[in-house]
């Protein structure tokens, strides 16, 4: 397990940069856990830039998943807090996203039980003002 301490949104970013230029080649899920405003969406862009260069990135809210296309392989952005559970992720078509590209899941609690072998788990904890303590484990 990696921890980096992260004091602003730039170093979230600069965090989520340095996992995708080490990212084994076989990962096909990024899950992302962290309270409202603990900065994945800031972490997410730092995974693009390196991922799929030139992409502008923003949250998935309301479309559920963004497609970023600019790199050698789609990068799909899932946010799932809206969905119920697994049922929801799967009636999507996660299976699919996870076969043609990099899937990188915000909230993904609603998955956690079926997330799949070789995964990387990001977790982000508010600890005070901007600073943000960011564990990274690969599943």
């Amino acid at each position: 397990m990696t921890e980096i301490i992260s004091h602003n949104e730039a170093e979230t970013e600069e965090a989520g940069a340095r996992l995708a230029e080490t990212i084994p080649a076989n990962v096909s899920l990024v899950a992302l856990y962290g309270e409202l405003g603990a900065g994945k969406t800031a972490f997410v862009r730092g995974l693009v830039s390196v991922l799929s260069p030139g992409s502008r990135v923003k949250s998935p809210t309301y479309t559920i998943v963004n497609e970023y296309v600019l790199g050698n392989k789609p990068v799909y952005h899932f946010d799932l807090y809206r969905l119920a559970g697994k049922e929801d992720v799967y009636s999507m078509g996660i299976e699919e996203y996870l076969a043609h590209g990099i899937c990188i899941s915000e909230w993904s609690e609603r998955f956690e039980d079926e997330l799949p072998e070789g995964s990387v788990k990001v977790m982000i904890d508010k600890l005070n003002g901007s600073t943000r303590k960011i564990l990274i484990e690969l599943n």
